[in-house]
């Protein structure tokens, strides 16, 4: 298992070059894209990323349950791109974001957590480095940059290589 975080700002190019490893790596990839569309705009914004994937690559939308998908999806000589935890987290916590029954986040995170070390295959994990501006106003805004910053924290401890992208430039962290 080979487990890479890419982090960056947003519009950095850190997605762009998720896939450019994926597509270098030669192996049969699985694209789990886990945002919803909550307006045109924000369509318009997927589409673009939908565009830029090969024919042959295999999407598996899934904004929740992200470990379970992981789990399903992750095989030997097979690479995952999962786009983006972000948007995943986000919509865990968001109330407005309509998260099924059930779903928590605490254990949304600890189960990716504890199921990144067992997959299989070849990983790589977008996110986006939010802690780099102002603490934002609004209980939930800062709720959520600061969960942000400690799965971006936990999943980089856990990972082997880590990347931050800044317009459009890889700098290797780890």
């Amino acid at each position: 298992m080979a487990t890479h975080l890419i982090l960056g700002g947003a519009r950095s190019g850190k997605s762009a070059h998720a896939e450019k490893l994926a597509a270098e790596s030669l192996l049969p990839v699985r694209y789990i894209a886990t945002a919803q569309v909550y307006d045109t705009e924000f369509g318009k914004r997927i589409t673009q990323h939908q565009v830029r994937r090969p024919d042959h690559w295999q999407t598996v939308e899934k904004p929740f349950q992200l470990a379970e998908t992981l789990r399903a999806q992750a095989a030997p000589n097979h690479c995952l791109i999962v786009d983006c935890l972000t948007l995943w987290l986000a919509q865990c916590i968001c109330p407005d974001c309509a998260p099924p029954e059930g779903v928590n986040w605490e254990q949304e995170r600890n189960d990716l957590l504890a199921c990144l070390p067992d997959l299989s295959g070849t990983i790589l994990l977008v996110s986006n480095e939010v802690g780099m501006g102002i603490v934002p106003l609004g209980e939930i805004n800062r709720q959520f940059q600061d969960e942000q910053g400690r799965l971006n924290q936990a999943v980089a401890a856990i990972a082997n290589k880590v990347t931050f992208v800044t317009a459009g430039l890889p700098l290797i962290l780890k």
